[in-house]
């Protein structure tokens, strides 16, 4: 008479579960790794253009509108891009001018080690503000009155250039040298990163700085 042996202790069948988890798990990591790649993939002019928003627009992206508003579908803030408006002057960005303005501007942050006291998209230190979606801040308001500029990507890069000139809270920013054209960059790099569809990091940026809906 044979000796009946119980499912959880046979070697086959945990070989077999090994072999069915192993599989799923691969076909699902592949899955996953494709819809990150389509959903991370930076949009082009063609995009924007034609009003289809990628979650990482298109570098143009710095010739229009952005706001951030509040979205009761997802439950967090989402960035809006809208109509075309002048930035430094201009609307007419090509994609190539505006890529080598944000590769400026993200060589710049890197230089200046800027993360040694900001956060950008979740990366970085928190002795300083959260530079994600600070293009969007309303307060960059009050340093167009305190600069003398027309335009709040003006007044960013007046700031950025002298900012013990324009001390905004206790921790002072320090002077790091930087020029005009690495300013106009590294503002065109806040203008872009403010546009990228982050799912509401930081959350409640928006009510907190009064962002939202313009409020």
């Amino acid at each position: 008479m044979s000796k009946k042996v119980s499912v959880w202790t046979s070697n086959r069948f945990w070989q077999r579960s090994a072999a069915w988890v192993t599989g799923v798990a691969s076909i699902l990591l592949i899955w996953l790794t494709f819809d990150t790649m389509s959903q991370i993939g930076m949009g082009t002019n063609e995009d924007l253009e034609s009003g289809v928003i990628k979650r990482v627009p298109a570098p143009t992206v710095i010739n229009y509108k952005i706001t951030y508003e509040a979205s009761d579908k997802r439950g967090h803030e989402v960035p809006v891009i809208g109509e075309k408006e002048k930035f430094f002057g201009r609307d007419d960005y090509s994609e190539e001018e505006a890529t080598a303005l944000l590769h400026l501007g993200k060589l710049g942050s890197q230089a200046k080690n800027c993360m040694n006291c900001h956060t950008l998209l979740g990366n970085g230190a928190y002795y300083a503000p959260d530079l994600t979606k600070a293009w969007l801040d309303p307060k960059w308001e009050q340093y167009m009155a305190m600069t003398g500029k027309d335009t709040k990507e003006e007044a960013i890069a007046e700031f950025l250039q002298n900012p013990s000139s324009y001390p905004s809270h206790q921790r002072m920013m320090p002077n790091l040298g930087i020029t005009a054209e690495e300013a106009k960059g590294l503002v065109a790099f806040l203008k872009h990163m403010s546009s990228i569809d982050t799912n509401g990091f930081p959350r409640n940026f928006g009510k907190i700085q009064g962002a939202v809906d313009a409020k």
